[in-house]
């Protein structure tokens, strides 16, 4: 008679439901195939429900009381270090490309290297109670709305929003506690103070000195995004300071996926002959087309994994102070197998449209990796002009910091696509550094930003989108004058 699943196997298996897609999707972005990425997904997944029970074990013999990451960035950690040992094992070949240069780079050697020289992000959310870094992350960066928070978390409907800002203050405290302890230089020490006072306030204005030093210091401007949880950047230093690269190319996935399961966003054509929605579930319905074979057959593998004993200790160090709050916050509510009643689906996490996904799922061909929100190319020149057809569009700035900001373009069609090239200007002199689902070139104030392989064809109706970094100074005007394929677009109502 084979053995019954135990309470820990059924804990460890909604925790599989929950968190499965979001190891996934940043895995995906971390290599250059889909049976890559569920390979290292897998492999991320059971080193992080390893790394949780060797803290778990150690939290219970302790006289004190430790915390550590939750579960999801607990997890995504794991996959950056899966990552850096496939690339120190002779596997990098599977990894991403700027992945592997930024794994062999002074960047990726913070998230290792002593703790105060960690990024600050990743202390003041280790240095929160497990339960308030659960309710911060799932509100910021799986962008999932508060009454879906608090029923994961066993919280109140009617107090998560008083809750989230109570911990969003002390995310703050722990961080501003945590800059002030990072050994740094004398021009930043004299900054320190009045870097805390113009971020507690939203309508305080930069002086000018400290705009120009956070424009050339980029430990202040993580300091600055971090202890400005009002200002709409928390999402993207959470992201970037716990994930490290590709941060913000998976905060945007995030989004869109949670707007995709959630009906979020604005209204889309529905199919005439099933009464289905349009583009976004189209696109989620190419990623589950794609790899759905693959993700149920690797998912199965993971959970078997996963619920394995394991033994040994945890390849990331976990901070061994105690915290000073007596009890969190969002107070921990159902024991994990009452977490979540969802069944385990092929979440629409990933953003390959059809033809790469079946090229990434048929094995015989590899279209190469896609760009990442770490990197930015330039784009491709000399080929043919793609046909012109109107269009619509929408502009929405994500997040805005001094001197820096992150913005999003959609653009749909009316006719059909087999490539795509969308442009614009800017007013204000802001200079693009980093594009993602898109490479671009920028002459002046005039932009283009150029299809990937994976993403070039475009249905009737349908909506392309792609999202973008870029500089400011003085003043941060939209863009103007979208076109797309060399026609003007209007924008959206």
């Amino acid at each position: 008679m084979p053995d019954l699943p135990t309470p820990k196997d059924a804990a460890e298996a909604a925790l599989f439901s929950e968190c499965w897609d979001a190891v996934l999707s940043y895995a995906d972005l971390c290599t250059a195939g889909a049976e890559a990425a569920t390979q290292l997904a897998t492999e991320a997944f059971a080193l992080g429900m390893r790394e949780a029970r060797v803290t778990d074990a150690a939290t219970a013999r302790s006289a004190g009381r430790r915390s550590r990451l939750p579960m999801i960035p607990l997890l995504l950690t794991a996959v950056r270090t899966t990552a850096a040992a496939w690339e120190e094992g002779g596997q990098g070949h599977d990894l991403d490309p700027d992945l592997r240069l930024w794994l062999n780079s002074d960047k990726a050697a913070r998230y290792t290297g002593p703790p105060l020289q960690r990024p600050l992000a990743l202390r003041g959310l280790r240095d929160l109670q497990e339960a308030d870094a659960a309710l911060l992350w799932l509100a910021e960066v799986e962008a999932l709305p508060l009454s879906v928070v608090a029923r994961r978390l066993g919280l109140d409907p009617a107090l998560v929003g008083d809750e989230l800002a109570q911990v969003r203050s002390l995310f703050r405290d722990r961080c501003h506690r945590a800059h002030l302890d990072t050994p740094m230089g004398a021009d930043c020490r004299s900054y320190a103070r009045l870097l805390d006072a113009v971020t507690r306030s939203p309508a305080a204005d930069v002086p000018a000195d400290l705009s120009r030093h956070l424009a050339t210091c980029v430990d202040c401007a993580e300091a600055a995004a971090c202890l400005r949880p009002h200002g709409g950047g928390l999402p993207a230093a959470l992201a970037g300071g716990v994930i490290g690269w590709g941060g913000l190319a998976y905060l945007e996935r995030r989004r869109r996926a949670a707007e995709v399961r959630l009906g979020a966003g604005r209204p889309e054509p529905a199919d005439a002959d099933r009464g289905e929605p349009g583009a976004g579930a189209q696109r989620a319905r190419a990623v589950r087309n794609g790899l759905l074979v693959a993700a149920v057959v690797v998912s199965l593998l993971a959970l078997a994994v996963s619920l394995m004993p394991f033994g040994g200790s945890a390849n990331e160090a976990v901070s061994s102070g105690d915290p000073t709050d007596s009890s969190p916050v969002a107070a921990p509510g159902p024991s994990l197998p009452g977490l979540t009643g969802r069944p385990t689906t092929a979440s629409p996490t990933l953003t390959h449209a059809p033809t790469a996904s079946a090229t990434r799922t048929g094995g015989d061909k590899n279209p190469g990796p896609e760009p990442q929100g770490t990197s930015s190319s330039t784009a491709a020149t000399g080929s043919p002009d793609p046909s012109p057809a109107a269009c619509t569009y929408s502009y929405d700035l994500v997040n805005q910091w001094p001197d820096g900001f992150q913005a999003t373009v959609s653009v749909t069609t009316v006719e059909a696509l087999g490539n795509w090239r969308v442009g614009w200007s800017f007013r204000d002199g802001q200079k693009v550094t980093q594009m993602w689902d898109a490479s671009f070139a920028q002459n002046d104030s005039r932009v283009t930003a150029t299809a990937a392989d994976y993403n070039k064809s475009v249905r009737a109706d349908g909506t392309l989108t792609f999202g973008f970094l870029a500089s400011w100074s003085g003043r941060n005007s939209p863009a103007y004058g979208i076109t797309l394929n060399g026609h003007a677009c209007t924008r959206n109502s």
